[in-house]
């Protein structure tokens, strides 16, 4: 069985899968990380009124000759405006966010002029328009804000709620099932017995899964037995919108899972060039589409977020075109080893020295070992058929994305 190229297992997976369809309207306090299922156009104008970007006075830029003596005609504060007509040659005290008074279009910055009995001496020539922030220039009525498919940031929140906008029709939460198998595993904090493992995968994609914003249906660690399997297998298949696991799918394995899995399910067993990470499965069990990754931590992880985050973000309704990450390049500090056939994704650490992106591997590339990759901030992505990397030489890099940050 030759190995599929990494880009061609994500393409074959995305032309299955479709956005979830069912919807919900929540509270912007709790659509942190959801995804928009419409778009969101403006109803108001931002700002609604010309006001202050400093604090100062508000003036004509025709009465502002410096040397002269403008009198203080009163003051205009945030939430409070001046109210009435300004003479002729006078100024208004203004405060930042203050609604700029009628037949004034000038904010003289308070450091720029000097006191001068009840007035203000100039001490700079404004230009018209200086330090004022017009009626719309943000956002007008009409303008779309955030496109539907857009997974909600902080900072979108936040724009959300400056149209006035206090709710928003997003994307249910995908329900993602999750269990582990193997007599060798043991629950973290139990004792370990001689030739066991705590069971580091189902809380590494649990966590995964939660950074995506999934709805987790944690089934636990079970045992060998394929009874126990199969229940959670048909569990899932009948609560979850996915189901993923880990171990078990390597072409010609015995494990219970790989049996029962093809008993139930249309699932492909394939073998991916990628590295870490080689067996994996894919396929649906009914309505469930089934993951299956490799038994390594590494591998799990490198899978989970290189082959399955663009589908799983593709069900929660993210437009095909925000699912393919683009690589940075760098400057490989170190020589990197690698052998033709599989692309690789070492682990590294970037940073920018000397005006250019630097990166290095961290830690041991093997496909066990955590350690190096809880101190890494990026993939190196190196080519399927690239050999070995020399010190100096241009490479890929991809930062670790939602699920690893």
């Amino acid at each position: 069985m030759s190995m599929m190229p990494v880009q061609d297992a994500i393409d074959v997976m995305l032309s299955q899968v479709s956005p979830l369809v069912a919807t919900e309207h929540l509270g912007l306090a709790a659509a942190l990380g959801r995804v928009l299922a419409s778009d969101i156009r403006a109803e108001v104008t931002v700002p609604a009124f010309d006001n202050s970007a400093m604090d100062g006075y508000a003036l004509r830029a025709v009465e502002a000759v410096p040397g002269n003596t403008l009198p203080l005609a009163g003051t205009a504060l945030a939430g409070h405006a001046f109210e009435g007509a300004v003479p002729a040659n006078n100024c208004v005290r203004i405060t930042t966010g203050a609604v700029l008074p009628e037949g004034l279009d000038t904010v003289v910055m308070q450091e720029q002029v000097e006191q001068a009995g009840q007035g203000i001496r100039l001490l700079h020539a404004p230009k018209p328009g200086e330090h004022v922030r017009k009626a719309g220039e943000d956002i007008a009525p009409g303008q779309l804000v955030l496109s539907k498919g857009q997974r909600l940031s902080a900072v979108d929140l936040g724009l959300l709620a400056s149209i006035g906008q206090a709710e928003v029709t997003v994307h249910r939460q995908i329900k993602a099932a999750v269990f582990s198998t193997g007599d060798e595993l043991i629950a973290p904090g139990q004792p370990l017995p001689a030739g066991h493992l705590y069971d580091s995968n189902r809380v590494v994609l649990t966590a995964m899964l939660k950074r995506l914003d999934c709805d987790v249906l944690d089934l636990g660690l079970l045992p060998d037995k394929p009874e126990a399997i199969r229940q959670a297998i048909l569990q899932a298949s009948d609560e979850a919108d996915v189901l993923i696991t880990s171990a078990g799918v390597s072409v010609g394995d015995a494990d219970y899972t790989r049996q029962l899995l093809s008993e139930l399910g249309d699932i492909g067993f394939w073998k991916v060039a990628m590295k870490p990470g080689k067996p994996f499965a894919f396929g649906s069990l009914g309505t469930c589409w089934f993951f299956g990754l490799p038994g390594n931590p590494v591998a799990a992880v490198a899978t989970m977020d290189v082959l399955v985050q663009p589908v799983l973000r593709r069900l929660a309704g993210e437009p095909m075109a925000m699912l393919r990450q683009q690589p940075l390049a760098a400057v490989s500090a170190e020589t990197l080893r690698k052998t033709p056939g599989r692309a690789d994704f070492q682990r590294g650490f970037y940073q920018q020295l000397d005006g250019q992106l630097q990166v290095k591997p961290v830690g041991r590339q093997s496909s066990a070992v955590l350690s190096g990759a809880a101190k890494a901030n990026c993939y190196i992505a190196l080519e399927q058929e690239r050999g070995p990397v020399a010190a100096g030489e241009k490479v890929h890099i991809l930062p670790f994305y939602q699920m690893l940050r």
